[in-house]
């Protein structure tokens, strides 16, 4: 079990927790000089994910439109060619 958990964590638990204490108190110094807040940070990824997704898509009704507009061609070719094959035989 040990053996697994080494190989999982690249290194001994007790190290690893040593080197990602040191790291994490060297970028919360860092974020605190930035005067950054963890949650600031998250309200921001939220805030980046939902403007991509309204950018890329503008809104769920649109990306179904894409999809059966693309389905509209893909799935009557996908059929005749699954009917080629099928009689090639």
């Amino acid at each position: 079990m040990s053996g697994r958990m080494t190989s999982f964590l690249g290194g001994s638990p007790l190290g690893v927790a040593a080197r990602l204490l040191v790291i994490s108190l060297l970028v919360g110094v860092v974020l605190s000089w930035l005067d950054l807040r963890p949650a600031e940070i998250l309200d921001s990824l939220g805030n980046l994910i939902h403007w991509a997704w309204v950018s890329v898509f503008g809104s769920l009704n649109r990306a179904i439109d894409y999809v059966l507009m693309g389905a509209a061609i893909v799935v009557p070719i996908f059929l005749i060619s699954r009917l080629m094959k099928t009689r090639g035989r």
